[in-house]
């Protein structure tokens, strides 16, 4: 469940969320199979626990910007993709207030048979803006994705790189109140990354909400002032980040 913060200065809230992921032993292929299990008393499902997210409480203050470390596989991902609203929790709240931006993976979100120009387009409405707004950012998106000569090309024809330095150029040039960003600090070349630093800084002195998972720990000390380390998806220890890296790298027990 999304909704507003209940405090003015709170731009993240989390109260007791947990997101559960199954392994199917059994799946019902049909309406058939349905009504003959019933008949024989079998399960009609048969499932067991593969991954959690549990007894996952943050706040995030306006302005902030946190650092979610940890092994992969230990539900960072999981966590930004709930904040973002493409998963819905299991159980507890979640409240975002503002506008949220995501970049959780890399040209996701795109239409491949549509230029650049219009993923552009259906990107920015998607976020709210208007047509007018849109027109007003569309210069400074592509300035800063450097895809002016092809940016009326379909996106199936662009390379990795090319649909990574797109979908991060839209996402920090429509200004969210809150940017999520997942593995996403070392993308592109040294010039293309040296600007991605520069628009984050930016961003965060502007009063923006950073939420980063990251692997890249040199970087997100740039940005971040606190961390929260997760493990087997439960917080394992959430303090200053430096505080936080030194028990990480050091490999706390």
């Amino acid at each position: 469940m999304q909704r507003s913060c209940e405090s003015i200065t709170t731009a993240i809230c989390c109260r007791n969320v947990g997101k559960h992921f199954y392994y199917y032993d059994h799946r019902l292929a049909s309406l058939r199979e349905v009504f003959i299990r019933r008949l024989r008393r079998q399960p009609e499902e048969k499932k067991d626990p593969h991954f959690t997210i549990e007894d996952f409480n943050l706040t995030v203050a306006r302005g902030e910007s946190v650092a979610l470390i940890g092994a992969n596989g230990s539900g960072k991902s999981t966590i930004l993709r709930l904040l973002a609203g493409i998963y819905v929790p299991s159980h507890g709240e979640i409240a975002i207030e503002g506008r949220v931006a995501a970049v959780i993976e890399l040209g996701a979100g795109f239409h491949p048979d549509l230029t650049g120009s219009e993923n552009i387009e259906i990107y920015g409405t998607v976020m709210g803006l208007t047509r007018a707004e849109i027109r007003g950012k569309y210069d400074d998106i592509v300035a800063f994705a450097g895809l002016h000569e092809f940016i009326e090309v379909p996106v199936k024809y662009y390379s990795s790189g090319m649909q990574a330095r797109l979908a991060f150029a839209v996402t920090v040039c429509i200004e969210p109140d809150t940017l999520l960003l997942d593995e996403v600090l070392a993308v592109g070349d040294q010039e293309f990354r040296t600007k991605c630093f520069k628009r984050l800084e930016e961003l965060h002195r502007a009063g923006r909400t950073l939420v980063i998972a990251t692997h890249d720990l040199d970087s997100a000390s740039r940005f971040c002032s606190r961390a929260v380390w997760i493990e087997k998806g439960r917080i394992r220890m959430e303090a200053d980040i430096d505080v936080v890296r030194k028990a990480y790298e050091g490999g706390v027990t």
